[in-house]
């Protein structure tokens, strides 16, 4: 009796089965001992369905479980009819019964028998095997003792299943919260979706976890991937239009497949390296984000509906989390355009009219001095003054404009293109480079003409940085020039020390590119 309720002592699974064997072993003088797990969906007719899924046992040394190999499927044999009768089994020789199928190579000499089913919540969960008692056969005092230690282990069972499913649905809501936190403290949309692949894999004993999206074709294309042991060739990987699964997909109805490999539903390259996999929609508030897919390894065990209950939920879960993170990172780019108009505004308001209206101020003195043929000194001072308030009104100006662009965007207009090219060889330089534009360089420049420009730019600010520390670099851009020749046309100059409306100036090195229109 002490033996029978201590079966119970330990709430974990895989030791309670254990425990289990040992004792029965123990209590009946069996030499061999072992206990065989039914897989999901076997149906309890030991047929039909996946047979044993796990097998534990005792007496054997592992010599010999190596020699035998693979345990027995429970299928069919003396094992498969005690499944599929439900009642004790026993034998005095099971080798003279017509029901044996004979012991594979190198298993030992097995001749008493006794089995017992193993019930759990009124179901047939797996079968007690019993072999070579020492002593003599087995007795119906044995059987009896046997066959209460099953209806005890049947309760230990139930309750150490209800514990590891209480432990895993906790695991389940830790990794969703967790997920929800990462992704709302600023990751990037790619390091957002890696962080609900990778977290969801762990949750599930995948050997993969990938999401899809859909494509502009009608499919849906791999775009990240986490798969410590092959990740090789899984990203980019498409399901084509028309797929019965991708109907599902896009449905938002949830896929389960018991093998990857063989499904005809499946049309992927890489479905061969994969078993039972789960593929989930990612949807929140009918908006289809992607699928999150969970596929373990070629003869992995399946997924219990335990487990694609708990999968499903966080897939809900992460796809709201990362809608609400979408959203986050949309009201801080609003933010952030909000606050470089403001500046754009302050800068158009405030800076250049006063720095403009110090320039007439100076260019009236300029005018006064001149006229009185006073000293000619200071109406030089006096031109440099103008001539720099001038050039610092046009940088301030292409300042405004590169704050009044999207910075995640690719730049459209040919002023933008060129402010992205210096901002570009900023960091190589060491200083950023001041542009201006005289004329309207946006619609007076044709594109091939602007892409020869652009080529040229960026020849001339390699150059540059090749030059010990530039103090300043100066780039300006001129689309009302008159060639020699008579026609119009843009002029490109980038010099380094000096000014770019005098690259002849002390310490200047300039480049000049130029082009007709």
């Amino acid at each position: 009796m002490e033996t029978v309720l201590g079966v119970g002592d330990d709430l974990e699974l895989r030791a309670t089965l254990q425990r289990i064997v040992e004792n029965a072993a123990a209590l009946t003088g069996a030499r061999y001992a072992a206990l065989g797990v039914l897989a999901p969906g076997d149906g309890g007719d030991g047929c039909d369905g996946g047979g044993l899924a796990e097998f534990c046992t005792t007496g054997l040394p592992e010599a010999e479980q190596a020699r035998i190999g693979h345990p027995p499927s429970g299928r069919r044999g003396v094992l498969g009819a005690l499944v599929h009768e439900r009642e004790p089994l026993r034998l005095r020789d099971l080798t003279t019964d017509p029901r044996a199928c004979g012991l594979p190579p190198g298993h030992p000499r097995m001749r008493g028998f006794l089995g017992v089913p193993l019930f759990v919540e009124g179901e047939v969960y797996g079968s007690l095997y019993l072999a070579e008692k020492r002593g003599g056969p087995f007795t119906a005092e044995d059987e009896q003792v046997v066959r209460l230690l099953a209806a005890q282990a049947g309760i230990a069972i139930g309750n150490a299943r209800l514990y590891e499913t209480s432990r895993r649905r906790e695991r389940w809501i830790e990794g969703a919260a967790a997920v929800t936190t990462a992704l709302l403290t600023g990751e990037a949309a790619a390091d957002a979706l890696r962080t609900v692949a990778e977290r969801a894999r762990v949750l599930a004993d995948a050997s993969a976890g990938v999401i899809l999206q859909p494509t502009d074709e009608g499919g849906m294309e791999i775009v990240t991937a986490s798969a410590p042991d092959d990740a090789d060739g899984l990203v980019g990987t498409t399901i084509a239009p028309g797929s019965a699964v991708l109907e599902q997909l896009l449905g938002g109805e949830p896929v389960f497949l018991d093998d990857s490999a063989t499904d005809a539903r499946m049309t992927t390259p890489v479905r061969h390296r994969f078993g039972p996999s789960m593929m989930l929609p990612l949807q929140a508030g009918g908006r289809l984000i992607g699928t999150l897919a969970l596929p373990r390894r070629r003869g992995d065990p399946p997924y219990s509906p335990a487990e694609k209950l708990l999968a499903t939920q966080f897939a809900s879960q992460a796809a709201l989390a990362l809608v609400l993170a979408d959203a986050r990172q949309r009201r801080e780019r609003l933010a952030v355009f909000e606050d470089r108009d403001r500046i754009a505004r302050d800068l158009h308001d405030l800076v250049v009219q006063r720095l403009f209206a110090t320039g007439l101020m100076l260019e009236s003195t300029r005018r006064r001095t001149a006229a009185e043929e006073r000293d000619a000194e200071v109406h030089a001072t006096l031109g440099r003054a103008v001539e720099e308030l001038g050039s610092t009104v046009q940088e301030v100006r292409t300042a405004i404009f590169a704050l009044q662009q999207p910075p995640a965007d690719a730049p459209t207009t040919f002023r933008g293109k060129v402010l992205r090219e210096t901002a570009g060889a900023a960091a190589v330089l060491g200083v950023q480079p001041s542009v201006r534009f005289t004329g309207p360089v946006d619609t007076r420049i044709p594109p091939p003409v602007a892409g020869h420009l652009l080529r040229a730019l960026r020849g001339a600010l390699a150059t540059a940085s090749h030059r010990a520390g530039p103090a300043r670099v100066a780039v300006l851009v001129d689309a009302t020039v008159i060639l020699p020749d008579g026609r119009p046309g843009v002029r490109l100059t980038v010099s380094d020390g000096g000014d770019a409306d005098d690259p002849g100036g002390a310490g200047a090195t300039p480049a000049t590119w130029q082009s007709p229109l």
